[in-house]
């Protein structure tokens, strides 16, 4: 790091000239963007420099991002045939191996640049050196080729001004001679422990499952090679690593995050607050260093609900919300949760996940580093998010129930259409929820049993899904919706049955050790953006016992998550183990005074 720091600070301290001269390239044919961002410099890290840069891109409008697409070559397009890219472009579609493509590789990419080109009016764009920064495949490209050329216009443009900004951030380490090395340590890592699967094309561990406990086994691996003093697997399979205080009495911070995933996953879901947690562990251990309060790092066993109709399991066995019920639940194979930990080598008993629960008294409180899961974060150009809170949550099953009879017969004035009140309904969620800022809802399950194309639907099955900030934002919004629900049955002449199947209670972040992940981010120079989280998380559990904070880390591809596509870059990691190195600093520094 400190090579490219100590080009970042000459970059800082040059003449605006020579500092503009030293970035030229930086953005294809688009000097303007760098000359204005240097304007705001110092730059306290090579993610503030591209944050300002972005933030250049934003304010200059529609039309002046558009031309800035377009200043872009196509990949593999007649530019580089003639020899005529930018010396950038040119090196970087060569790495990528676009000059020695196949005949069939080249038909191909030259179609689907005519036909994104018609289709959008701009180039392709992408950041051929991809997320790790060593390069995508040339099926890879391909691939993403295929699936954006489907998207809507305006995520398009944004995708490509994302993937700007990603080659620019690529470009600025060649310029200053600095990789994230980090970063991409624990990339890899999180690469390598994707390897353990329950299935062959994709990414799957559910709990104990031979991938999941294989999972464990290498995560305690990486805790023993990080430094951590101790190492050992709990009663519910979580993997716990401690990192030793000054001294012995001291009170502990408690991080880390989920290590099992749902079906056919990403990479980074909770596994990233794992191995962030552990790279700066890692790092204090390498300089010897010992801070006054002890880390340790827990990767929870369960939290997703995929083999058990139960979440949270790893967490909750720290906080003592373990239910002894939850021993009974059997999952597809009929195989109970007791027997399944038996077979894993767990002891499977109440009495002994009871043992679990950890003693706030010698504990700081809980941080947690989570992919965002959503697109706040890509859209507005910033790596790192701080959580404001983790909205609570409500769901409804339901069904409305009408007269199903011949849709040919049947004037459209004297039908009881079960399925047109739940798209009225789901059109009145839709409505509630965007006149309350900050809140979400969704009605995700729509379904006509046995239902025909001839046939008025006599019933309507449908779920509701409300989710806030705060406990009381979120029943305000619930009984707006509810009332929705029964107003359309009664006007429609409908029947209407509702469930209530989940209610969490939000967790919002404690005060204190928010403010300390908004100094860790505003330590490196980025602006500190303030978002919920819609997802549950185990933060929400650990809120439970401890003061909590969580750090969202950017997704790639708009965000998404719970997908093959799930992806964060090995830059953003870094500032993420920059960020949570900072916090551990402040934190001493708090504890000594």
């Amino acid at each position: 790091m400190s090579t490219g720091i100590t080009a970042l600070d000459a970059l800082n301290t040059a003449p605006l000239a020579q500092a503009a001269a030293l970035l030229d390239g930086l953005y294809e044919h688009s000097p303007w963007i760098v000359a204005q961002a240097l304007q705001r410099r110092p730059f306290a890290s090579p993610a503030a420099l591209i944050a300002a840069c972005a933030d250049v891109v934003a304010q200059a409008g529609e039309e002046a991002q558009l031309a800035l697409i377009r200043a872009h070559p196509e990949l593999a397009g007649k530019a580089a045939l003639a020899g005529t890219l930018t010396a950038e472009s040119s090196g970087e579609q060569g790495r990528a191996g676009l000059t020695h493509c196949t005949p069939e590789e080249y038909d191909t990419l030259q179609r689907l640049n005519a036909a994104y080109r018609a289709r959008f009016g701009w180039p392709f764009i992408l950041a051929v050196r991809g997320p790790r920064g060593t390069g995508l495949t040339r099926a890879q490209i391909i691939a993403h080729f295929e699936r954006r050329l489907h998207a809507h216009p305006d995520d398009e443009r944004r995708e490509c001004l994302r993937q700007i900004h990603r080659i620019a951030e690529i470009r600025l380490h060649d310029k200053l001679g600095w990789e994230p090395a980090t970063g991409h340590a624990v990339w890899d890592r999180l690469a390598a422990l994707a390897r353990h699967s329950e299935s062959a094309d994709g990414l799957t561990a559910t709990y104990l499952s031979p991938a999941h406990r294989a999972c464990a086994a290498e995560l305690a691996a990486w805790m023993r090679e990080a430094g951590c003093d101790e190492v050992t697997h709990d009663a519910v399979g979580n993997v716990v690593g401690r990192y030793h205080a000054q001294r012995s009495a001291a009170r502990w911070l408690l991080t880390g995050s989920h290590y099992d995933t749902v079906r056919n996953a990403g990479p980074h879901d909770g596994r990233l607050g794992i191995g962030v947690a552990l790279a700066a562990v890692q790092r204090l251990h390498a300089r010897g260093q010992r801070l006054p309060f002890g880390i340790e790092i827990v990767a929870f066993a369960e939290e997703e609900g995929q083999r058990y109709p139960a979440t949270f399991l790893g967490s909750a066995a720290l906080v003592g919300a373990f239910d002894p019920a939850w021993l009974a639940l059997t999952d597809a194979a009929g195989i109970p949760m007791a027997q399944a930990m038996q077979q894993a080598g767990l002891p499977g008993t109440w009495e002994a996940i009871a043992t679990c629960r950890r003693d706030p008294a010698h504990y700081l409180g809980f941080v947690e580093v989570h992919i965002e899961q959503g697109p706040v974060l890509a859209r507005a150009h910033r790596p790192l998010g701080v959580v404001t809170s983790i909205n609570g949550s409500l769901r409804w099953l339901g069904e409305y129930g009408g007269v199903a009879c011949h849709a040919g017969t049947t004037p459209m004035g004297q039908r009881r259409d079960a399925a047109a009140g739940a798209a009225e309904l789901t059109l009145a969620v839709e409505r509630l929820a965007q006149q309350r800022p900050g809140t979400v809802a969704t009605v995700g399950i729509l379904e006509v049993p046995q239902g025909s194309i001839n046939v008025v639907p006599g019933r309507c099955r449908f779920s509701l899904d409300v989710r806030a900030p705060t406990d009381a934002a979120r029943d305000e919004l619930a009984q707006a919706v509810l009332a929705a629900a029964h107003e359309i049955a009664e006007r429609r002449g409908l029947t209407l049955a509702l469930r209530e199947t989940v209610r969490a209670s939000a967790a919002p972040s404690d005060a204190a050790w928010q403010a300390r992940w908004e100094r860790a981010v505003a330590a490196l120079g980025l602006p500190v953006l303030h978002l919920p989280s819609g997802a549950g998380h185990d933060a929400m559990m650990m809120h439970r016992l401890l003061p909590q904070a969580m750090l969202f880390v950017r997704g790639e591809h708009d965000g998404i998550s719970h997908n093959p596509l799930e992806s964060t870059t090995s830059d953003d990691i870094e500032c993420a183990v920059q960020a949570f190195e900072r916090l551990l600093h402040d934190l001493a520094a708090e504890t000594v005074a």
